[in-house]
């Protein structure tokens, strides 16, 4: 799940400015009539998102205040995702064909937040408890700006414009190979002081047998190898339930993959581009990055087995919050949002960002598809009614996004 790390280390109202001003960045450079528009039942316009991270705050907002009096009946339903504890949502498949509120009001509800929540944070010295649930809205919102990435790729593809936007870095050729990662009882969990999610706790033990991990995250060159042996048309690489999407929606590469004059190219905020064979490859579902590891005699790792080649040091018999140490992300280690490349850069181009285990790019780039399943850990507490827990069904774990 998204978080911003840095925000954490500054006071609070520091932190809840900085993350307004980059969802204002984000939709920046966007035409009014693009705001309304959603282009399948899983996207959302990005009017919603707007409008739906400043509602979060009032919900938030609601339960530290009793008297708190919401802006309006008629945003909080449409602005609602799925919290029935405030009432039934709007259907997700339909926030587009509603026009109001306008984008205009939306922009002004915006604002009138703004002034609600900093005249709150600035009002008393905060509890513990209104500390963490404003820090939710906080790190909410930065989900919801992935989110709004992933809608104006498939809203807009190169045709939106980023307000910054640098070159994607490239780097020299690397081998691609595996690191073996001693087994034994491994402590999973976030163990630090600062904020995390309720789904990061608590600690427990779990047992791994010894195993190996691939240094770098598949490659579009070869997820390419898989595609031209046929794994698209292959059924025993397959998920019996991935095999009948395979066939039902034609799927026979990743999402925004185009062939143009016999040569395999990417629609991105780059633009039209031949597909880089060293880039990760991205957009591919779980059903696809399990049928090519069958392929390629491999399997996924499991969640646990993810994180001990991520931060585990067998050396110093302690773990890490990041796989380089505790520090917080750099464009040295990493390539995050705030590095404005928009898209995956080439294996290699972080090892300073390099695990004790040696695994590189596990964080940044692209989420990585794990086999476990989507669920609380041994003695799970919901930090926020309906926020993670509610969806522990029928999901698989990504990390390191």
């Amino acid at each position: 799940m998204t978080t911003n790390p840095e925000l954490t280390q500054k006071p609070l109202v520091l932190q809840f400015r900085e993350t307004r001003s980059r969802t204002l960045q984000l939709v920046k450079n966007l035409e009014k009539d693009d705001f309304v528009v959603q282009t399948a039942y899983f996207m959302s316009p990005p009017k919603w998102h707007v409008g739906h991270v400043s509602w979060i705050y009032e919900a938030i907002m609601s339960k530290l205040d009793k008297n708190y009096k919401f802006y309006s009946n008629e945003f909080s339903e449409y602005l609602n995702s799925y919290y029935q504890q405030f009432g039934t949502p709007h259907d997700k498949g339909l926030r587009g064909v509603v026009s109001r509120p306008t984008v205009d009001e939306i922009f002004a509800y915006f604002n009138t937040i703004n002034q609600r929540v900093e005249k709150f944070i600035n009002s008393h010295e905060l509890t513990a408890e209104e500390n963490k649930l404003l820090t939710i809205g906080f790190h909410h919102e930065c989900q919801h700006q992935e989110l709004m990435v992933y809608d104006f790729q498939h809203l807009l593809a190169e045709a939106y414009k980023p307000v910054i936007q640098n070159k994607i870095k490239s780097t020299s050729e690397v081998e691609r190979k595996s690191v073996l990662v001693n087994g034994g009882v491994y402590t999973m969990g976030y163990n630090g002081k600062k904020y995390c999610y309720d789904i990061e706790l608590p600690e427990h033990k779990v047992y791994l047998n010894d195993y190996k991990i691939d240094v770098f995250p598949v490659t579009n060159g070869q997820y390419l190898e898989f595609m031209e042996d046929g794994g698209y048309g292959t059924y025993k690489y397959w998920l019996s339930d991935g095999w009948e999407k395979v066939k039902k929606n034609k799927w026979d590469s990743p999402m925004y993959w185009e062939k143009i004059e016999d040569a395999w190219h990417i629609r991105d905020f780059a633009g039209i581009r031949k597909i880089n064979p060293k880039e990760p490859v991205k957009h591919v579902s779980y059903y696809e990055a399990e049928a090519y590891c069958k392929w390629a005699g491999k399997r996924l790792p499991t969640e646990a087995e993810w994180e001990k080649a991520a931060c585990w040091s067998d050396t110093m018999q302690e773990k890490t919050i990041f796989p380089w140490g505790n520090s917080l992300p750099t464009e040295k280690n990493c390539n995050l949002l705030e590095s404005y490349q928009w898209g995956c850069t080439e294996i290699g181009t972080y090892p300073e960002g390099a695990s004790p285990s040696g695994c590189q790019q596990m964080i940044g780039d692209v989420w990585e598809w794990t086999s476990s399943e989507y669920t609380g850990y041994p003695g799970f507490k919901s930090g926020f009614d309906e926020y993670n827990d509610k969806w522990f069904t029928n999901q698989k774990v990504l990390r390191g996004g």
